[in-house]
């Protein structure tokens, strides 16, 4: 049985004190963050960050971010904290960044899937920082299936945990709806392990150029230092194909493309900013920030829809454009057409 607690509405102390319990348990709790929603457990208990991965069908290697509620928390989880991450979190945090440190001996090697570091930040969500707050740090990926759509809604953790966890809070649509952003602070420079919801651009202006890691644009790797690098990830049941280009162009080869697959039998959706003639559409809206909002929702909701091949339009790598583009060649399994 999953309890289902309702906090659309807002805060209700009450109702964080129930679904902290379970956390104190040992329990698995999905909650929402700024980002998508995430599915929760004690970070320094071992066994209910096992929970976590076996839940999700997740590999043991692939590291949990740790949330916290306070600065005064990752002084508990990490060895060291060097300036660029106090600099990072006072004009970050609580908002959607990772940094990955050192880790200190009382984080379980489960909870950073067997590395010595562990990435961590603070979500800027009410509902996540007062159910940190009521319980202890806690170890969140997205709250989904591994390798599927990233959750936006507590309806998309129902579809895949009801049943199979103890809690799920109900806060809403998230906010920004691609996770945060990592950057690995534990070596000599500062690098960008995976792109997300605060952009390159902002965490340069303050501490200066960051590296960007092959496996950002693709590149295999045997260890993965944050979630998304080594795994299959975000990718629906429909095959992805990605068009990108100049848009005159972009525009041009999707439209023979949808005609080209229905030719075949085949059942196509489009996932873009303008509207086009496909058996299923979905409007990702018109700026960025819309566009990272609903790209999990538009993948979910397409394969919901039933079609063969989702087809997505893409857009310019700036702010969160780069997110997005990460995301969306993952769920491709790089499957990109140039127009």
């Amino acid at each position: 049985m999953t309890v289902v607690i309702n906090m659309r509405d807002g805060m209700d102390g009450r109702k964080i004190k129930i679904a902290a319990k379970f956390i104190l348990e040992g329990k698995l709790v999905a909650f929402p963050t700024e980002t998508v929603y995430g599915l929760g457990a004690d970070a320094l208990n071992e066994e209910a960050a096992r929970r976590i991965f076996e839940a999700k069908g997740r590999p043991a290697d692939n590291p949990l971010i740790v949330h916290i509620a306070d600065f005064d928390d990752l002084k508990k989880l990490a060895r060291e904290i060097p300036d660029e991450a106090r600099l990072l979190a006072e004009k970050f945090w609580p908002g959607p960044l990772t940094v990955v440190l050192p880790k200190k001996e009382e984080v379980p090697t489960v909870t950073t899937g067997g590395l010595d570091t562990v990435a961590v930040r603070m979500p800027a969500h009410p509902i996540a920082l007062a159910l940190i707050r009521a319980s202890t740090p806690i170890a969140a990926p997205s709250a989904n299936i591994s390798g599927k759509p990233s959750p936006t809604l507590a309806e998309h953790v129902i579809d895949d945990f009801y049943g199979k966890i103890e809690c799920i809070i109900d806060g809403g649509e998230t906010k920004i709806g691609v996770e945060s952003t990592v950057v690995d602070l534990s070596g000599e420079k500062p690098t960008l392990l995976r792109p997300g919801g605060l952009p390159l651009e902002e965490i340069e202006k303050v501490i200066g150029e960051v590296e960007i890691h092959p496996a950002v644009r693709g590149k295999l790797v045997d260890v993965a230092r944050s979630p998304g690098m080594k795994y299959k990830h975000y990718s629906p049941n429909a095959q992805v194909i990605v068009v990108e280009g100049p848009r005159e162009n972009v525009r041009k080869k999707i439209e023979e493309l949808v005609k080209e697959y229905r030719k075949k039998g085949l059942r196509v959706g489009v996932m873009a900013t303008e509207q086009y003639d496909a058996d299923e559409f979905f409007h990702l809206g018109t700026s960025e920030e819309e566009v990272a909002r609903n790209l999990f929702k538009a993948l979910r909701e397409l394969d919901k829809r039933r079609v063969d091949i989702i087809i997505a339009e893409g857009i310019e790598e700036r702010g969160l454009g780069f997110a997005v583009m990460n995301r969306l060649r993952k769920a491709a399994g790089y499957r990109i057409v140039w127009a």
